[in-house]
């Protein structure tokens, strides 16, 4: 029985089908309701330009509150699985297989997950490290050795630095000249920057430097190709960087060291 179909007999649905009762507080409501809907969208149930039960039902057959209903209507709309029409309501898209490409971080929740994404990372970084080398212009090795010596800062201050990753990272991406590594970048965010070694190592303050230390020592390699404009060097460091940071998060999440 899909949604619509319990907002339409809400009451018999409850009694019939453990599935479509109202959705219970431990989990994220907004999350499982947009998974809800997802899966029926995906699988046909709920077919291309339906129309989706209104705000009333859907909040009277799932106990939900309105503020739910309209969060899981907004992301279905972002992914693209919906359109809403104003005065009309939510209609599923009429073209599914067209919806952008994302990556949720709520998804994450597997360590090959992490894996996969930091992997898909090494796929664009390593192009990108070696345009940067080829085409960084004085002002761009300036950014790039700022945000290197501004990670040099945390370090020092014991922090652990993810904000200023994320800078160093972006400005190499500047540095291509091509704002659709910018974008992806962007798009990532900064939870690709996983530090889980870094929480594992609090309490630990020298383990925790001394693994800072390390990334670093690998940021400095990746630089120095690109302040030489030397796009092989470039490629290699940042896939070195990368390919150590994919075992190094492995290694400790096997540990159990993950969240």
């Amino acid at each position: 029985m899909t949604i619509p179909q319990v907002c339409a007999a809400v009451s018999s649905a409850q009694a019939q089908s453990p599935a479509f009762r109202p959705l219970t507080p431990p989990r994220n409501l907004t999350r499982t309701l947009i998974e809800r809907l997802s899966a029926e969208i995906l699988d046909g149930s709920l077919a291309p330009g339906a129309k989706l039960p209104t705000e009333p039902e859907m909040m009277a057959a799932l106990g939900v509150s309105r503020t739910v209903v309209r969060e899981a209507v907004a992301a279905l709309r972002a992914e693209g699985l919906v359109v809403t029409r104003q005065g009309v309501g939510a209609f599923v898209a009429s073209d599914i297989q067209r919806r952008p490409f994302r990556i949720d971080p709520d998804g994450l929740r597997a360590i090959s997950d992490v894996l996969n994404v930091m992997e898909l990372r090494c796929g664009v970084e390593v192009e990108a490290a070696g345009l940067a080398a080829e085409r960084a212009t004085p002002e761009d090795v300036r950014r790039i050795a700022a945000a290197l010596k501004a990670i040099d800062r945390a370090i020092e201050h014991d922090e652990g630095a993810v904000d200023e990753d994320f800078a160093f990272h972006r400005a190499i991406a500047d540095a291509t000249g091509n704002p659709q590594f910018v974008r992806f970048h962007e798009f990532l965010g900064r939870f690709i920057i996983p530090r889980q070694s870094v929480r594992a190592a609090r309490g630990r303050m020298a383990s925790r430097r001394a693994y800072l230390e390390m990334i670093q020592g690998e940021h400095h390699a990746i630089f120095e190709a690109i302040r030489d404009h030397q796009p092989p060097a470039a490629r290699r460091a940042m896939r070195r960087h990368l390919e150590n940071s994919r075992k190094r998060y492995g290694k400790l999440a096997a540990e159990g060291a993950g969240d």
